[in-house]
Order: structure tokens, then sequence, then C-alpha cells
């Protein structure tokens, strides 16, 4: 998240400050917030699943405004560290993806 608040959106140009720059402010932010809310939700299936399923959804929003970035500003953004971003976030939604399914057979086992 920090890199994309210091390295990525203070490079976008000016007219995309009320739209893309917002949109990856808050997709950014929001990965994390829904997972440590949904975390005291985790016993309940529907729920943690809910929070993890969004989670995952955030961060493929990440993956796409980086893209953007990339295809529309490839001269404003340095390409490379969006690239790097963009694999941090499949990283991640592996991760959560994976966590979805071990936690659905840790609660079915007990």
């Amino acid at each position: 998240m920090l890199l994309v608040h210091k390295e990525i959106i203070p490079k976008l140009p000016i007219e995309e400050k009320y739209d893309l720059s917002d949109q990856m402010r808050r997709a950014s932010k929001a990965a994390p917030a829904l997972l440590a809310e949904g975390f005291a939700k985790r016993y309940k299936d529907k729920h943690w699943k809910k929070y993890l399923e969004d989670s995952k959804g955030e961060s493929n929003e990440m993956i796409h405004h980086l893209s953007t970035s990339i295809d529309l500003y490839p001269n404003h953004v340095n390409i490379e560290t969006c690239k790097h971003i963009i694999e941090i976030y499949d990283i991640s939604c592996r991760q959560l993806t994976n966590l979805e399914k071990i936690w659905k057979n840790y609660r079915e086992n007990r």
C-alpha cells in the first residue's frame, strides 16, 4: 500500500485526481481493513468468507487500476514499480484463496 501512495498516485496526471487516484487510494486501503474487520467474525463461516472474498475483490481492483496506469500513463508512472506491485497483489489474492480453503478444511475437521 505504501508504494502505491508514495510512488504511483503522486505521479498520475492531475486530471486523475478525483478518478483513478481516489479509486486507488480507497482500494489499496480496503483489503487490509476488510481482513481486520472480518477476523473478528472468523468463526461465522458465511461472514468470514464474505470478508475474504471482498478482500480478494479489492486486490483484483488494484491490479486493474495499476494495469490501467501502465496502459494510459506510461510516461508518468514507473512501469516496473507498477508491475512489481501487481505481482504483490497477485500473490495476496492467491494467499487469500489458500487461506479460505485451509480455513474451511480446518473448520470442517474440528
